[in-house]
């Protein structure tokens, strides 16, 4: 009965398609069967203004509109190439909706091989949603990309990696918003995405002015949207870009964007997340990697000073599996060392 309500609520909500003959973001205007580019202007304020790239794909045919985020994080590569992939790739005269996609938000931290954050005002661009006008840098990307991507979509994925500190394995997000019909929708796209592990949120915002994250600003304005993450410290592994960029296009067949055939992962594993924080100043030297098994109180690595004498050991607050470990010896206070996912039952 649950797998019949989840494909008659998929069905209803991609029935309401866009019949719009042209389609605007930014300073991209495509009509129907074209795909195009241009930019999401970011106007200057207290500092400087610069353009987001966006790439629009109008299809032939009427259908929902899909957009697809990625370099929030300048330095989280993967996904950034996984975008740069489907903008080869989708064809518009083969498309049925509208596709919207973001290579890079974070241009400055691209530029800059700057983790995290946005170097210009030292923020991070997924969490000052849904942005403020009159803001700094970050603030009003964020506002942009709330008016010119989440505002104007169905659907929204946002794709993010392993930063360069960070040794990840491949995961999704699902957020559960307590509205059942989008829910269903949502869990559905991320079971169409397929990826094998997948993180339920239980504490994202509820409040759409508050929104923090670009995934829950979409959430919170009643669009489908979930996060991926794969690709980690660096490095660009072309099977993990495949992945992500793979990933969007079973979607797209999911949401009847292409004729590709979506079938869901299999029994993927449903976990609940709890991180572990440095205290401290030091260096990390890992005892795990990315991936590993681990009981409570299983030891996840140790911190030394700068002349390795132990500071302290990190151990693992529940048993779960290790979704990300630090894959960079320099420690700060308040990074995060690891997180790891606690096994659940699968939601129903």
């Amino acid at each position: 009965m649950k797998q019949i309500i989840c494909a008659l609520a998929s069905f209803v909500f991609a029935a309401q398609a866009d019949t719009r003959q042209t389609f605007t973001v930014g300073t991209a205007t495509a009509s129907r069967g074209q795909k195009v580019y241009g930019a999401i202007k970011v106007p200057a304020g207290s500092d400087a203004g610069y353009d987001i790239p966006v790439a629009l794909v109008h299809g032939a045919r009427p259908g929902p509109v899909l957009a697809v985020v990625a370099g929030s994080h300048g330095s989280e590569y993967a996904s950034i190439m996984a975008v740069e992939d489907l903008i080869a790739r989708v064809n518009p005269v083969e498309l049925s909706g509208t596709l919207v996609l973001v290579p890079i938000v974070n241009i400055a931290s691209f530029e800059k091989i700057t983790p995290h954050v946005n170097p210009v005002d030292n923020k991070s661009m997924n969490r000052f949603y849904p942005g403020n006008a009159r803001g700094t840098q970050t603030d009003r990307a964020s506002f942009a990309v709330t008016k010119e991507v989440v505002e104007k979509c169905d659907h929204l994925i946002d794709l993010h990696g392993g930063d360069l500190d960070e040794n990840l394995r491949p995961y999704s997000y699902w957020t559960v918003t307590g509205n059942q019909r989008q829910d269903e929708i949502s869990r559905g796209m991320v079971l169409a995405f397929g990826l094998d592990h997948i993180i339920i949120s239980r504490d994202r915002p509820k409040d759409p002015n508050a929104s923090r994250f670009l995934e829950n600003t979409a959430s919170t304005r009643g669009k489908p949207s979930f996060t991926a993450e794969a690709g980690r410290s660096g490095p660009v592994d072309p099977n993990e870009v495949k992945t992500l960029a793979d990933g969007v296009m079973r979607v797209m067949g999911h949401l009847k964007m292409t004729r590709q055939v979506a079938a869901p992962v299999r029994s993927p594993v449903w976990v609940e997340v709890v991180s572990v924080s440095a205290d401290r100043d030091g260096m990390f030297h890992p005892a795990v990697d990315r991936d590993s098994h681990v009981a409570k109180g299983a030891k996840l690595g140790s911190v030394t000073d700068y002349l390795n004498r132990p500071l302290q050991d990190i151990v693992s607050p529940e048993a779960g599996i290790v979704m990300f470990v630090r894959a960079l010896p320099s420690l700060r206070k308040g990074d995060t060392i690891a997180s790891v996912g606690v096994v659940q039952s699968a939601p129903k």
